[in-house]
């Protein structure tokens, strides 16, 4: 009898508690599918970030308003989200210097610039798939191929390899549509969105089917055969094509959707920009 007591004390002691935690779990499940619901009817995220507690330091966010365009066009509040990337972003990753290549402080931080400028707009934005990048003076020996590359992405070793000569002049010239490290961290992109299941990447992979669907349409295809908008590297395949895409969006938003209004929106829908004039 004593015994039933202790039980029956110890129960209605933890009652409450157990409570609380089904509350939780029915909130937090009511939210997810609160937001797929709404990931999937209005195509974009119901949110991009939760916590923001990492800094720049003053001379690091002196640095990206002197050298990142991007950075200048961002709210003060968008720009304490970027700062905050940013900041994990260099903290995330081992910068590797090949060839006397020395990685300065610098060097971190624009890349890591480029990388969270082109997923600003996702929740998952810190390249799952890249663990290292590499810098090379300048082109560099790739043994995947046997040639001589300007950058490329290695998902197998979860490595960025750039040339640091190349990816200097992408972002330096912002109005070429020549990107190197929108173009590779763009690959990073893709791959990271047909292997994850969250409803990030499920957006991101469904609008990026969209896109590809709307190259079959006969009249866009003979518009983008006949006024060549898109240098010639783009049609190598969908891959390189959607990096290409990227490169041209971000550099030269006004232009392409000029030229091409639905691809245009169909791409700011896939980065779910709606910041910075885009």
């Amino acid at each position: 009898m004593l015994l039933v007591q202790s039980n029956a004390h110890e129960f209605y002691w933890i009652a409450p508690y157990i409570l609380v935690g089904i509350g939780v779990l029915v909130v937090y499940v009511g939210f997810r599918m609160y937001e797929n619901w709404y990931a999937n009817t209005k195509d974009k995220l119901l949110y991009r970030q939760l916590w923001i507690f990492k800094r720049l330091s003053k001379a690091q966010k002196d640095y990206l308003n002197e050298n990142f365009k991007f950075y200048t066009k961002l709210t003060p509040k968008e720009k304490r989200r970027f700062e905050h990337r940013v900041a994990h972003f260099v903290h995330l990753k081992e910068f590797i210097g090949r060839e006397d290549l020395v990685v300065t402080g610098e060097k971190k931080l624009l890349i890591a610039a480029v990388g969270c400028m082109l997923s600003f707009g996702r929740k998952h934005y810190d390249y799952r798939l890249i663990d290292y990048i590499l810098l090379y003076p300048k082109a560099f020996y790739s043994s995947v191929n046997g040639g001589y590359h300007k950058g490329e992405f290695n998902p197998m070793q979860r490595t960025l390899v750039l040339s640091w000569e190349d990816f200097e002049h992408g972002y330096r010239i912002s109005d070429d549509n020549l990107n190197l490290g929108i173009h590779e961290f763009m690959h990073a992109l893709q791959l990271d969105a047909k292997q994850s299941n969250d409803i990030d990447a499920l957006r991101f992979e469904r609008t990026y089917q969209r896109i590809l669907q709307q190259l079959t349409n006969a009249t866009e295809k003979e518009k983008l055969n006949t006024v060549k908008y898109f240098r010639a590297y783009a049609f190598t395949n969908e891959y390189e094509f959607m990096a290409v895409l990227a490169e041209y969006f971000i550099e030269s938003p006004k232009d392409f959707k000029k030229q091409f209004s639905d691809l245009y929106g169909h791409v700011r829908t896939m980065f779910n920009f709606d910041f910075a004039g885009y």
